[in-house]
């Protein structure tokens, strides 16, 4: 319930399929995050090229007039990192990559190049193009959006030989959840998507705890969130699809090697919302609480996650207690992302980015907010290019406190901690 229920859909955007949107100009803030923005406007006017792509790189010094001719020395081979990769945190201003998204949810970078987001409640995959301009790539069919259901996660399969790359989406239709797969088309500036085909049908939907989140792991599967959808005790049966993270072939079956014979990988979840291994190949989930505790949650197969029997860390040895929760005011989490030994958290009502770590050495975790107050709403965070994290707000849901040209996807450059 804490999500907020969008009570609109913005139809009325003129917004034509494949035709470019322009960025919508940049307003200030009245409150504390006022001060944020402007400094990233600041920042992209002054390094010329943060509200567009990512700058380029210098080129390489050339050999002076003059100088002697030679054959340049091999490096030498760079030593093989035999510790964990480096814990990191944010570091500088954060600058604006696009503006005038309507309630975005997932971030999809492509290995090729290219962006797009899925917007909830206008069922546009919109791509970003280099500019900061915004286009739509796709309208996905069947979405029926209310409350916090739409168009929700998307994911990326690459081309297996001679099969089309597809981009997965997860959204709520008129009677279910379901996962779809639509062929990608098209280069980065004119991408586009093919007509979808039915992956997983009738994940339980409501107008809350809907999940959401699609990603393919390490092991080539994909693996889906889905919340209890208001049924609770849903939630520890491992036969239903409700209160899980699901599990399944590119196709859409059951994953070989899962727990149950059937979809269920992980059970007793209330509605997570992100999904992320590191780099030792460890699955993390962010789920929301009810009204005591957010949870970060390692997930094992087979694994009981407790609710709707315990929420946050009860001891119970009969479930896994959370490895690190929060308040319901500081996190609402939604979008995960782990960058070298980092997990960066997206937090809807708490409105910061939690910077978590180490997530690979077994030590305890610290975590660290960001930006808190200063950007509203965060809803998803992937890692961006050239040593960037990029990340979503998310004000125009409902729930938040919009101002001209929310939402935008942001960027800031990170750093060893």
């Amino acid at each position: 319930m804490r999500e907020a229920a969008h009570v609109g859909n913005d139809a009325a955007r003129a917004r034509c399929g494949g035709a470019a949107r322009p960025a919508v100009p940049h307003a200030r803030r009245d409150s504390s995050r006022a001060s944020a923005v402007a400094t990233a406007v600041a920042l992209c006017l002054a390094l010329a090229g943060c509200v567009a792509a990512p700058p380029e790189r210098s080129p390489l010094p050339s050999t002076p007039p003059g100088s002697p001719s030679s054959t340049p020395t091999p490096a030498p081979a760079a030593p093989t990192p035999t510790g964990p990769p480096p814990v990191l945190q944010p570091n500088g201003g954060v600058g604006v990559v696009a503006q005038g998204l309507q309630a975005p949810w997932s971030i999809l970078r492509l290995p090729a190049g290219g962006v797009l987001v899925s917007e909830r409640d206008t069922a546009n995959i919109v791509e970003v193009l280099g500019d900061g301009s915004l286009r739509v790539a796709a309208t996905v069919a069947e979405v029926a959006p209310g409350g916090e259901g739409g168009l929700l996660g998307l994911a990326f399969r690459p081309t297996d030989g001679d099969d089309p790359a597809f981009v997965y989406a997860y959204f709520t239709a008129a009677s279910d959840n379901r996962i779809v797969r639509m062929p990608l088309t098209g280069a980065p500036g004119s991408l586009g998507l093919g007509a979808p085909e039915d992956v997983l049908t009738g994940i339980p939907k409501a107008g809350n705890h809907n999940g959401g989140r699609i990603a393919f792991g390490p092991d080539g599967f994909l693996y889906a969130t889905a919340g209890d959808a208001g049924n609770r005790d849903a939630a520890q049966d491992p036969n239903s699809l409700s209160g899980k993270i699901l599990r399944m072939t590119a196709e859409g079956r059951p994953a070989p090697g899962n727990p149950y014979g059937n979809f269920t990988w992980s059970f007793g979840h209330r509605n997570p919302q992100g999904l992320a291994w590191d780099a030792a190949g460890d699955l993390w989930a962010a789920e929301f609480g009810q009204n005591t505790w957010d949870e970060l949650n390692r997930i094992t197969r087979g694994a009981n996650y407790g609710w709707p029997v315990v929420e946050g860390q009860a001891g119970d040895a009969r479930f896994v207690d959370p490895a690190m929760q929060w308040s319901t005011a500081e996190a609402s989490p939604s979008g995960l992302a782990i960058v070298g030994d980092t997990l960066f958290l997206a937090a809807l009502r708490g409105e910061r980015l939690w910077a978590i770590a180490p997530a690979t050495t077994g030590a305890a975790l610290a975590s660290t907010p960001w930006f808190t107050g200063e950007l509203g709403r965060i809803r998803d965070v992937t890692e961006g290019p050239d040593g960037e994290l990029w990340f979503i707000g998310n004000n125009t849901d409902g729930r938040g406190a919009p101002s001209p040209g929310d939402d935008r996807l942001f960027r800031v450059r990170l750093a060893p901690a």
